[in-house]
């Protein structure tokens, strides 16, 4: 009898002190009616609000591709713009679902921050903007320098290995906001800006005189930016990793956002899986068959946001490079989705 009742006050005692189960993100969304997705402050390309408030820009397109894929509706997402400094507290404590902010994937952050990268959505690496009155050519010609740059970021640490194996002395002035950075080089606060190279792209067309500013050829680091979600629960990791491939996918198979209605009745047996009109990888994912339609029929596939955002099709005039398809000499490349 004493036996019985101390086996049962322990089972008690564990059930008591047991961690809660952690909340199944798809559910919580599906009953808010939104995705809360965690964007930055304002840069142009990647994501910015017009003065009506509505975000546009190649991270935003992702937000959306990910509210397509839940809901059949692109515009189901809560904008919340996050500085470098915040971002990874938004998404710990719940604030945010998903990341889509400009962010590196790093052994550090993958590991130790509570934050699971779901891939690389766009291949990055970090440069260096100068007023071109200086007469500077090269990086190495920056011997005391003062750089502008934001808090919370792995510029600042680049930048300190970058030098100190070049034996170059400089000065960091650092700004919790990128549009804080560039009033401060307008004003001649700092003589270079360092961060990504496409944010220096997007940032140099804001500047007071854009043409009296140029990006310098060196390129100090490698900064693969991706989407990343809380630690804890592999099925939204897996609904956002596998939004990011089918992006990748669909234009690898040549489904546009304008082709794709006419794609369901392929002959080819791997386009009309991949689109829902035979088999369901949805299932697996708590999302209906055709959740790959939704996306590309909304947001059109990965080039497609590409071109329009960052590419021949925006201000920016970015080139595809290494952010080209694998099969077209570049490192984008999507698991099968099958």
């Amino acid at each position: 009898m004493k036996r019985t009742a101390l086996l049962a006050l322990l089972l008690a005692s564990a059930a008591f002190t047991a961690t809660p189960a952690k909340a199944d993100t798809l559910s919580v969304i599906k009953e808010r009616g939104r995705v809360n997705c965690g964007v930055s402050q304002g840069v142009l390309g990647f994501s910015n609000a017009d003065s009506t408030g509505k975000w546009t820009g190649f991270d935003v397109d992702f937000c959306h591709a990910v509210s397509a894929a839940i809901f059949g509706d692109p515009d189901k997402v809560n904008f919340i713009p996050l500085s470098t400094k915040d971002r990874f507290t938004a998404l710990q404590s719940g604030e945010a679902d998903l990341l889509s902010r400009q962010t590196t994937w790093t052994l550090s952050r993958d590991t130790t921050m509570g934050l699971k990268f779901v891939g690389t959505a766009y291949y990055d690496g970090q440069g260096f903007m100068v007023k071109k009155s200086l007469g500077v050519k090269s990086a190495k010609e920056l011997s005391g320098a003062s750089l502008c740059t934001e808090t919370g970021t792995t510029t600042e640490l680049n930048v300190a290995d970058y030098f100190k194996a070049n034996n170059i002395t400089y000065e960091i002035v650092s700004f919790e906001r990128p549009d804080e950075t560039i009033v401060a080089l307008n004003n001649g606060r700092c003589d270079v800006y360092t961060t990504d190279a496409s944010a220096l792209y997007a940032q140099r067309l804001t500047l007071s005189d854009p043409e009296g500013f140029m990006v310098l050829p060196e390129i100090i680091s490698k900064e693969p930016l991706g989407p990343a979600v809380r630690q804890g629960d592999d099925r939204w990791f897996n609904i956002v990793r596998w939004t990011l491939f089918s992006l990748v996918e669909a234009e690898e198979l040549g489904i546009t956002r304008d082709s794709i209605a006419k794609q369901m009745d392929s002959g080819n047996p791997s386009i009309k899986r991949f689109l829902g009109a035979e088999g369901d990888t949805g299932a697996p994912l708590g999302l209906d068959k055709r959740w790959i339609y939704n996306i590309v029929s909304t947001t059109g596939n990965y080039g497609e946001m590409f071109d329009r955002n960052l590419g021949k099709g925006s201000p920016l005039k970015i080139d595809r490079g290494i952010n080209a398809l694998w099969n077209a000499g570049g490192l984008m490349y999507a698991l099968p989705a099958r």
